[in-house]
């Protein structure tokens, strides 16, 4: 056999492994891509039930506050979280609806309860909840609150 017909064949075996491996690379890279694709879907299905759970939520505490105390959402829910005949449970559920709802009214009230002293673990049935008054205080002073733009769409108060 001549060298230059060997170089060829060689050649030519060289451009076949060549194309496998291109093609195991391209599949490689359209399964990765169908992974990522699948996985964010995943994810942001998983955040819109979260936001609309938690819409379901704040939009049920401000029925029952408004039912008990007539007033509109943010003010029931703040006379509930006054009403010390209510238990720490409800009155804490109530400091989370306000600070989902960060209406800026709310302020002085949820100051008012805040110590500054938020435990690394604290019952939300045996007092006021430092670290649900922490977390209300900044929502209602503008912080971030990218689930309370999901479920607010569409949300107007009745």
């Amino acid at each position: 056999m001549h060298l230059s017909t060997a170089r060829r064949k060689d050649f030519g075996g060289n451009k076949k492994k060549k194309f496998k491996i291109l093609m195991k690379t391209k599949n490689l890279t359209r399964n990765l891509l169908y992974f990522v694709v699948i996985g964010i879907s995943v994810f942001l299905l998983f955040f819109l039930i979260t936001c609309s759970w938690i819409g379901y939520e704040v939009k049920s505490q401000c029925r029952e506050a408004k039912r008990e105390y007539g007033k509109d959402c943010v003010m029931s829910l703040t006379e509930l979280l006054r009403d010390k005949n209510r238990s720490f449970r409800s009155r804490n559920s109530a400091i989370w609806a306000l600070g989902q709802l960060g209406d800026k009214r709310v302020l002085p009230v949820l100051k008012s309860f805040y110590t500054g002293n938020v435990p690394s673990r604290e019952p939300l049935n045996k007092k006021i909840s430092q670290y649900e008054l922490k977390k209300a205080i900044a929502l209602a002073e503008g912080n971030l609150n990218i689930s309370a733009i999901i479920w607010r769409i569409g949300y107007a108060e009745k």
